[in-house]
């Protein structure tokens, strides 16, 4: 059995002040204040026809809101034609286009790409094919490089249906695509890793939450490419992707399963009357409501909808998975039923009705009326394509299991025709001379300076390189780097699991917050109280938290009373159990003291005064 083939996609948005076909600055955060409405429609592309992914959208009837701020320009509402390429984003693509060595075509022309599920307001998103060809090295290998693209970002959705904030709409993304590599040689997780700390290096790349998206291509045995888009997690890559091949493997047994239809499924009825008074609570909600109810037959097929191979997907679970996608649920296939309500006697009237015979199946589809009939004929032509071809070319969505569900099929070259708004770009051997100039030094090299320059261990090291705080680290790493970086990749980590929020704590205030430390006004313990402060909301600034929490540092004689008194408090306690006192004196010091005395100055004078007691 041949082994499966993956390969990445990786979205890199980049952070170079400007949107890519308008001058607005990408915002941290979006206030939304006015909104409008849109329907798409499907237009055709290059090739002269309709793509299916967009086919399949119309079907779904969907208008679309989006919600706009103070800072939303004409051209972000498709109200105005766009300006040329950002400059700065198209230096970052060809920078990284040379460290990969993919070549650049001499003239690289916009094209429109047909999206119509509403995240943009076009109905196209812009994209521009800058470089094929190329290669990168992860987990000891090499792996090739397809292509190196230039696109905008799309609009992200809000809420639940068809809304979208337009804050993300334009932001300019890189997107790299791998050759098909076997992940039995090379992990996808070290292969998407390598990709991202390239991308990081250059100072082009956006960071945090979603500004890098990885989606992974998965083919078994040279069938149909599956494209999972939205694995948002590193670990979960080689999960996706085993799940993927297991997945398809099934399909492709379930495949061999149809092919012994006696003819196509055409005949659907309207069984609804059949089924009036049904105990079934989604029936009978959606018969009240005035839903229709629509079956099909496929003769010889009994056994197959709940069949389940290895994998653990059944073509029941597919159809189900296209219905939702298409907005209706309701779906019942004939080897699940007697169930959910429906009785046998409700099962033997739909399946007279249909005119389904002991060895035939038969599918229940409920929802409105109006694209009812669309639902059910998307789901049999696919279960003909499944029967005639296998495995589907589809975009799925991971999960944040390591499974994926269904989206929509994979779109093609149908999709694509030329931007007529925005001219073409036509490289010189200057540009590529100063994108190479701006190679920026390999990941493994700083790596190398970084624990050589500042004493860290290889693994403090490599977390500061992959944090966002990279290029902030040498500024303020003073007289205890690891300190520092501790603090950077751990300490702001754990505070953000515990509800903060690191977009409060800019560059500016924690070098503030080090340079009191490093000036003495701090203690080191008052590091993590002036970061939760910040990413808190509960002060502005670093001098804010250090004044609200009284953090200033304490020693001298100040420090020599409160821990004589200490003492005094408890000499009790220090008399029973001599030097082994300064444990539980530790603890009611620091509380009191909240940071303000390193805490080994404060165990060498209570050490100290104890001895004395």
């Amino acid at each position: 059995m041949m082994a499966a083939r993956i390969g990445l996609e990786i979205h890199q948005q980049l952070d170079t002040g400007s949107k890519l076909f308008c001058r607005c600055a990408p915002a941290a955060s979006w206030n939304y204040d006015e909104e409008f409405g849109r329907r798409l429609r499907v237009a055709r592309g290059e090739t002269g026809r309709a793509d299916r992914a967009a086919i399949f959208e119309v079907i779904k009837d969907m208008a679309f809101t989006y919600h706009a701020g103070p800072g939303t320009c004409l051209v972000e509402r498709d109200e105005a034609p766009p300006l040329r390429i950002d400059p700065g984003s198209w230096r970052a693509a060809l920078v990284v286009s040379g460290i990969l060595g993919s070549r650049v075509f001499g003239g690289v022309y916009p094209m429109r790409k047909i999206v119509i599920d509403g995240s943009n307001t076009s109905g196209f998103q812009r994209t521009m094919l800058v470089s094929r060809g190329g290669s990168f090295k992860a987990g000891g290998a090499s792996i090739g490089i397809q292509t190196v693209c230039l696109e905008e970002d799309a609009a992200e959705q809000v809420g639940t249906g068809g809304s979208f904030g337009l804050g993300r709409l334009g932001v300019p993304l890189i997107e790299i695509a791998t050759e098909p590599f076997d992940p039995g040689a090379v992990r996808a997780r070290d292969a998407a890793l390598a990709l991202g700390r390239m991308l990081r290096s250059t100072g082009a790349a956006r960071r945090g939450i979603g500004s890098i998206r990885q989606d992974v291509n998965v083919s078994v045995d040279g069938g149909s490419v599956v494209e999972v888009k939205g694995v948002q997690q590193l670990d979960l890559l080689d999960k996706v992707a085993k799940y993927e091949e297991a997945r398809q493997r099934g399909m492709a047994r379930i495949s061999g399963m149809l092919s012994g239809w006696s003819h196509d499924p055409s005949d659907i009825s309207d069984v609804g009357k059949d089924l009036e008074g049904t105990r079934s609570e989604v029936l009978a909600r959606g018969i009240t409501r005035g839903d229709a109810v629509l079956g099909a037959r496929f003769s010889g097929l009994a056994g197959a909808f709940g069949y389940e191979p290895p994998g653990g997907m059944r073509l029941g679970r597919d159809v189900a998975e296209v219905a939702r996608a298409l907005g209706l649920g309701g779906v019942f296939h004939s080897d699940e039923l007697p169930a959910y309500g429906i009785t046998e006697g409700e099962v033997g009237r739909v399946a007279a009705r249909l005119g389904a015979g002991e060895g035939d199946a038969f599918l229940l589809i409920s929802g409105p009326g109006g694209r009812l009939r669309g639902v059910m004929s998307e789901i049999i032509s696919r279960m003909g394509r499944i029967r005639d071809h296998g495995v589907q070319a589809d975009t799925r969505a991971a999960q944040p299991d390591g499974s994926t569900r269904f989206l929509r099929p994979r779109p093609g070259a149908a999709r694509m025709y030329p931007e007529t708004d925005v001219p073409p770009v036509f490289v010189t051997g200057a540009e590529l001379e100063e994108a190479a100039r701006a190679a920026p030094e390999p990941w493994e090299a700083r790596l190398a300076r970084l624990e050589k320059s500042y004493g860290l261990n290889a693994q403090l090291a490599e977390q500061v390189l992959d944090s966002r705080y990279a290029a902030l680290f040498p500024e303020v790493a003073g007289r205890d780097p690891t300190f520092v970086a501790s603090s950077l990749c751990s300490t702001i980590t754990s505070l953000e699991r515990d509800g903060g929020d690191a977009g409060l704590l800019d560059d500016a205030e924690i070098a503030a917050a080090f340079g009191m430390l490093w000036g003495g006004k701090i203690a080191k313990e008052s590091v993590e109280i002036i970061f939760r402060e910040v990413m808190a909301g509960r002060a502005r600034t670093a001098a804010e938290a250090v004044s609200s929490a009284s953090l200033g540092a304490m020693g001298g004689a100040e420090l020599e009373a409160v821990v004589d008194k200490l003492v005094r408090d408890n000499i009790d306690l220090v008399r029973r159990q001599g030097e082994r006192a300064a444990g539980p004196l530790m603890g009611m010091a620091m509380k009191e003291l909240r940071g303000r005395v390193a805490g080994e100055e404060l165990s060498r004078l209570l050490l100290e005064r104890i001895k004395k007691a």
